[in-house]
């Protein structure tokens, strides 16, 4: 069975939809550990809860970032993952990181990319005066959060909306996007070549969007 190694910083509910996927059967794979750069992340604690590795490294003891990364890697590499899930993940990777997971390395992004990369992607939509926002998968690349993007989902911003309506209504369609495409490219379907996706052995040339 392929194994997935999944990357927290904070409540984990991105965690906790793969969880529940894999024990469902949803997803054809098993989440064998869980990292976080905090270690009172609440992504750790779902990850004890259900019997899978929960560990914590700290930044501070690190040199630098690359020091951090390397480290990391030297330990997510002990559990040989098929794949690498950013789920909430917040610290910026260094290219090294990047590279040595390159083509097998998910991140869902809470706006419909290009749109909004970086932070407080749901206050700049409402500020904006957007009527629509959403959520990306995508394979992660050097280029933050401008990988090829692979499947998104959108939800409406209705007049009167705080940011707290919004992220609501899209995380509850990150926990259905996140397993599919997971479970995507467990079972072979889903690729990166030639920095694109591919699914079913189709280029995919622009996000693909759930409802299609």
């Amino acid at each position: 069975m392929k194994k997935i190694v999944v990357l927290v910083s904070g409540q984990g509910s991105n965690l906790q939809a793969l969880i529940d996927a894999c024990q469902l059967g949803q997803i054809s794979a098993k989440i064998v550990a869980v990292f976080s750069n905090k270690a009172q992340a609440y992504g750790l604690e779902r990850a004890k809860a259900a019997g899978i590795a929960a560990l914590a490294l700290d930044a501070n003891a690190y040199q630098d970032r690359a020091a951090f990364d390397a480290s990391l890697a030297d330990d997510i590499d002990q559990y040989q993952p098929d794949l690498v899930v950013l789920a909430g993940y917040m610290r910026i990777l260094s290219p090294p990181f990047v590279q040595r997971y390159a083509g097998r390395m998910l991140n869902i992004h809470p706006s419909l990319l290009p749109k909004y990369p970086g932070l407080h992607t749901h206050r700049q939509a409402i500020d904006n005066g957007d009527s629509e926002h959403g959520t990306s998968v995508h394979f992660v690349t050097e280029q933050l959060d401008g990988g090829p993007v692979i499947l998104q989902d959108k939800v409406p911003i209705v007049p009167g909306d705080e940011e707290d309506d919004v992220i609501a209504r899209v995380q509850a369609k990150e926990h259905n996007l996140y397993p599919l495409v997971v479970n995507w490219f467990v079972t072979g379907r889903l690729v990166m070549r030639e920095n694109a996706a591919w699914l079913d052995g189709e280029y995919l040339p622009a996000p693909r969007h759930a409802a299609d």
